[in-house]
């Protein structure tokens, strides 16, 4: 199914990271930094699928914001990194049975999960909108979604807003599903953050005629970096990286190149 094929692990590395994490597992009592240190890799959840946080380029290579904000956490570890690609819905999945050391994507905090996982500061702050069919005049802000149908994934950040105010969920995986579930009429609107909305209309410029988007929040923090409760040093070396990524500007340059703004400020 599509489902399947996205949730398949997409390059040799990511296959190679997943096998390799699935032997070695987390060790009770011992901090996980020092697996990564001696392992000599770092290995990352992601999507995959998620522009511009973390996609394929048209040479098929895993690219993003996230992705290359991983990649600077490595470094400053000392150590390379491996990414695992898997589906939204499957990915604290791979998180809990010890396959991954982190996920890195754009993951929201919320009480459900701080009482699973610790999380790193926040990298980036961000506003929600609410995408509708140009015609569409009956929403025009979080309270009137409403008995409306959203197409979103329910166990998204983006889904369990949507739910709070009062939506129904039509269950999709990925952002272009649920932008064409809105366009062909199967759902009223779909939540996501506005900085990927733009991304999609500037890669489907046919799109806007037939939708728009409507913020819908003030810019609040957004991407945090979760790591399992009992791993101090690795927590303490992921905000040290962040903080000092922050510091030099190399941040800001990132979310330069990737969303022509600066999320990384609030």
């Amino acid at each position: 199914s599509a489902a399947e094929a996205a949730a398949a692990v997409k390059s040799d590395t990511a296959e190679k990271s997943s096998s390799a994490a699935e032997t070695e597992g987390f060790s009770e009592g011992r901090d996980r930094l020092d697996e990564i240190k001696e392992r000599g890799y770092l290995i990352v959840g992601t999507e995959g699928t998620w522009s511009p946080y973390t996609f394929h380029d048209k040479d098929d290579n895993l690219v993003g914001f996230d992705v290359e904000l991983a990649r600077i956490i490595a470094d400053h570890i000392g150590v390379d990194v491996k990414y695992s690609e898997t589906v939204w819905s499957s990915i604290f999945a791979s998180f809990d049975s010890g396959q991954i050391d982190t996920v890195i994507n754009e993951v929201s905090y919320s009480d459900e999960r701080a009482e699973k996982y610790d999380f790193s500061v926040p990298y980036t702050f961000t506003r929600h909108a609410v995408l509708v069919r140009s015609d569409n005049t009956d929403i025009n802000s979080l309270e009137d979604l409403k008995g409306k149908v959203a197409a979103n994934n329910p166990t998204s950040a983006t889904g369990q807003l949507a739910v709070e105010y009062g939506a129904e969920l039509d269950t999709v995986e990925e952002m272009a599903q649920s932008i064409s579930e809105v366009i062909n009429g199967r759902a009223d609107c779909t939540l996501n953050t506005v900085v990927a909305f733009a991304d999609y209309m500037k890669t489907h410029p046919e799109a806007g005629e037939k939708v728009k988007i409507i913020t819908v929040t003030d810019p609040e923090p957004y991407g945090y970096i979760p790591v399992q409760k009992g791993n101090e040093k690795l927590l303490n070396a992921i905000n040290e990286a962040i903080e000092a990524a922050n510091e030099d500007g190399t941040l800001s340059g990132l979310s330069m190149k990737y969303f022509d703004i600066d999320i990384t400020k609030q």
